[in-house]
């Protein structure tokens, strides 16, 4: 028998344990899919979980000292009688052969790269890098939310039609700590799972139990899960058809991605989306797993863009990397935890077509403790400019505190 009891007991409100993670305050009556909601400018945020090797992923095929330091692993300078050569961007750097998706987005003006960069902290331990990278204060630990939810709470232009909860989703198994804080969030594993479980019977239950409830704290909260799952499944209710001949690839990510264009395309008013591609962590036997692995990141991205098409014009991408990985290989066939990295930035307000950044060099004295590639581009800088100019932020202060880049890379148009 389905009690009160029964989903309290079963922590009904913290819906992780159902399919999905919810972190919403009680809001009133709203229309959830309201068919005149106005556009808002989307970020989207991917996390390459395990410290991707920015050295071979967009190649400085100009230094010779990246062939020195690489002799089995380094990526051939750019040759068109040679298909596993670096694809040449500026005459200096190159892609990755498996990236090839990207060049005709780089070639379009639309996505811009910065080499060099990621966060001052010296860290070569995973889990506190990707800590500092989410909660956006590298080498402090105390800070208790992530900077996108500081995003979230500093720029609340919210419609009072829109769900706030909506504002910032992430598609993954667990809320990722960039979005944890006091500001609603979603954290979904899949579209399909967003339900209470033990299926109709169970869900209907649940909707009657709290939608009749008079006690005041559980009433809001039961409201606020019922009305985000009633959207999530609105959303679901048609099959999702990819726009401009799209086809995701197979797998977790081009799912992920996906299931956050069918978000963006629903009108829910979101403005942040994340999510997570790991195995990055290329001790051993790199070549063939980097090569699989940007074969999946590049493509599905590149899809995401074709299938968003116009809607792009609305959206700036960003990816992002706890650190990168040693200049030399190891003796396994592989590079060890390094330090700064690249970042990819993809949208229609991007004045892209080149690499951004300082380049540092690669010769032993010009690298940093005289093994990584040296920061001469604080990540945050990256992502001051995009919540600044494309999603309209004002105060960066409250959103990355102690921190102000010293200078602009203008990525973006004003």
């Amino acid at each position: 028998m389905i009690t009160r009891r029964f989903f309290l007991k079963s922590g009904a409100l913290a819906i992780a344990g159902l399919g999905a993670s919810l972190a919403i305050p009680s809001f009133l009556e709203q229309t959830a899919l309201a068919a005149n909601q106005n556009s808002k400018k989307i970020m989207i945020v991917i996390f390459q979980r395990g410290a991707a090797d920015g050295l071979n992923i967009v190649v400085p095929f100009g230094d010779a000292a990246y062939y020195k330091a690489r002799p089995t692993l380094a990526i051939a300078k750019p040759s068109p009688s040679d298909e596993q050569s670096a694809i040449d961007l500026d005459g200096f750097f190159g892609l990755h052969p498996a990236l090839k998706p990207f060049k005709p987005i780089y070639e379009a003006k639309e996505l811009a790269i910065i080499h060099a960069a990621g966060s001052p902290d010296s860290t070569r331990s995973h889990f506190d890098a990707q800590d500092y990278m989410e909660i956006g204060t590298p080498g402090i630990k105390t800070t208790a939310d992530g900077w996108l939810n500081r995003y979230l709470q500093v720029h609340k232009d919210v419609n009072k039609d829109q769900l706030a909860a909506l504002r910032g989703i992430a598609i993954g198994n667990k809320q990722p700590r960039v979005l944890a804080g006091t500001t609603p969030s979603l954290t979904v594993a899949s579209l399909n799972s967003f339900e209470v479980r033990g299926g109709t019977k169970t869900s209907s239950a649940f909707e009657t139990m709290y939608g009749k409830s008079l006690d005041d704290i559980i009433a809001p909260a039961g409201v606020e899960a019922l009305e985000a799952m009633r959207t999530i499944r609105k959303i679901r209710s048609s099959i999702y058809l990819p726009s401009n001949n799209a086809i995701y690839p197979n797998g977790q990510f081009g799912n992920s991605l996906k299931q956050i264009a069918q978000l963006i395309k629903a009108n829910i008013g979101l403005e942040i989306a994340f999510t997570d591609i790991g195995g990055w962590d290329t001790h051993t036997g790199q070549k063939p797993r980097l090569n699989q692995l940007l074969k999946e990141f590049s493509s599905g991205l590149a899809v995401l863009y074709q299938d968003l098409g116009n809607k792009m014009q609305e959206v700036v991408i960003v990816t992002m990397s706890e650190f990168g990985r040693t200049v030399r290989e190891n003796g396994t066939a592989g590079t060890d935890h390094g330090h700064a990295n690249c970042m990819f930035v993809m949208g229609g307000g991007v004045k892209g077509g080149q690499v951004y950044g300082k380049w540092p060099g690669l010769e032993r004295e010009q690298l940093y403790e005289a093994r990584d590639l040296a920061l001469t581009t604080d990540f945050r800088t990256v992502y001051s400019e995009v919540i600044s100019k494309h999603c309209g932020a004002k105060d960066l202060t409250k959103i990355f505190p102690n921190f102000q880049a010293k200078t602009s890379l203008s990525i973006l148009d004003t």
